[in-house]
């Protein structure tokens, strides 16, 4: 015979699979279930952390327990605008920048976007959501050939990509690296996770049809919402430099 949470568990995974918890929304509260189901909130608790193990929930700071919408994976290969690749999903994407700025280019960026070093570029933080729900950070720099584009961007523009084009630029996907990293407490703040929370890491780079680097950017998504397909021979192995 089951336990008194195993088969409360067990209930709640009933009713997340016939969709009276909906996937990407907010369960009850802890005291809520408890009185739903005549238990304690500790018994709930135990029950939605054997859910959680199991992928079904995810607890987020501020919010409770979320029911897992289901990993959408892109193929890295094939990596596309965020907007276009969520609209294949039949999910709705959204943005806002939440800090923009102009400054001098390091010598990173220099090199990156063929530049001198020191010219003015443009930066911004802009967060992404899939059906309302914070999904991904973007923090981009922008080559001078663009800033006037960038900067004539509304700060809840659905698609930057889209306002490059509108501004004549035929923009094409350059290279990414995949990386696991730690939520910054910046991070936390904009995505609603726990500081120190896995985020999967996309650095990459956004040219024009001519070669011309544009952008020099790093996407973070939240682990649980987003994963990334590898094809054979699209992506090759990389021998991380040690710090001692």
């Amino acid at each position: 015979m089951p336990s008194a949470h195993a088969a409360l568990a067990a209930e709640i995974e009933r009713r997340i699979a016939d969709g009276s918890y909906p996937a990407g929304r907010r369960l009850p509260s802890e005291q809520a279930l408890a009185e739903q189901y005549a238990t304690t909130r500790a018994r709930v608790r135990t029950a939605l952390a054997a859910l959680a193990r199991r992928g079904l929930l995810v607890s987020r700071p501020n919010s409770g327990w979320l029911v897992q919408a289901g990993h959408r994976a892109q193929t890295v290969g094939e990596l596309r605008p965020f907007s276009q690749w969520a609209a294949t999903h039949g999910r709705t994407a959204a943005g806002r920048i939440v800090h923009r700025e102009r400054d001098g280019a390091t010598a990173r960026e220099a090199r990156l976007l063929g530049i001198r070093l020191g010219e003015t570029v443009l930066r911004f933080v802009r967060v992404r959501t899939l059906d309302g729900q914070p999904a991904m950070i973007e923090r981009s720099t922008w080559a001078p050939l663009v800033l006037p584009a960038i900067e004539a961007l509304a700060q809840d523009a659905p698609s930057v990509f889209g306002g490059l084009a509108d501004a004549g630029f035929d923009v094409v996907l350059g290279g990414h690296r995949i990386e696991a990293v730690a939520a910054s407490s910046e991070d936390a703040r904009l995505l609603g996770v726990r500081r120190s929370s896995p985020l999967l890491q996309i650095s990459r780079t956004t040219a024009i049809r001519d070669g011309s680097v544009i952008e020099v950017a790093v996407d973070r998504y939240v682990s649980d919402l987003v994963a990334f397909d590898v094809k054979a021979g699209d992506v090759a192995r990389t021998l991380l430099p040690r710090h001692d």
